[in-house]
């Protein structure tokens, strides 16, 4: 992944967008595959369907962002605007209730992610600056792409919490021991 850093805005967001691909996907692939099914009640998703609503979700705002959801998984949409946003959102669901195993799971949030970030890295300035409408609102492309980062994070934050149910914990350093580690070394 590692995207050199170039300058600007897009720079600065696939550098967030690494972070946030990089954390993702070491959370999924840190989870068990029997612990896919885990849901904290019963009213609340699982972790596959989290983790396909991350994905899934992302396709969706990249569709209303002008990249078109992929044939394989939505098959042929002639529908417009909000119409068609209801029919991903409707096809989105049932994805959540069928991809459920470790690996199709890891396959889909693999591939939204790169859907992501190769559509923005290939979206022009004047691109991202394209209005239109979003969830009842006139704004740019630019800020679907924001959407669909601020999503991510929202998510991966309630799957920090599955993991901590679980007995788990995050799969990254935790700032707070480096900072503790540091400070007590050098406060010595």
């Amino acid at each position: 992944m590692a995207n050199p850093r170039i300058p600007g805005f897009k720079g600065e967001y696939l550098w967030e967008l690494e972070i946030a691909e990089l954390q993702l996907n070491a959370m999924a692939d840190a989870i068990p595959p029997e612990r896919y099914s885990w849901r904290p009640t019963p009213t609340a998703r699982s972790v596959s369907e989290v983790l396909v609503h991350i994905a899934t979700g992302n396709l969706g705002l990249l569709d209303m962002a002008g990249v078109p959801a992929p044939h394989e998984l939505y098959g042929t949409l002639d529908e417009q605007g909000v119409h068609r946003f209801f029919v991903i959102i409707m096809r989105n669901q049932e994805l959540g209730r069928s991809i459920t195993t470790k690996a199709d799971v890891m396959r889909l949030l693999h591939s939204a992610l790169v859907v992501g970030r190769e559509s923005f890295t290939a979206m022009t300035n004047e691109q991202l600056g394209a209005e239109g409408p979003f969830f009842g609102e006139h704004t740019t492309v630019r800020r679907v792409y924001l959407r669909l980062l601020t999503h991510m994070h929202e998510h991966m934050g309630q799957l920090v919490g599955y993991m901590r149910m679980m007995g788990m914990k995050a799969p990254w350093p935790d700032p707070l021991e480096l900072v503790e580690a540091q400070w007590g070394a050098t406060n010595r």
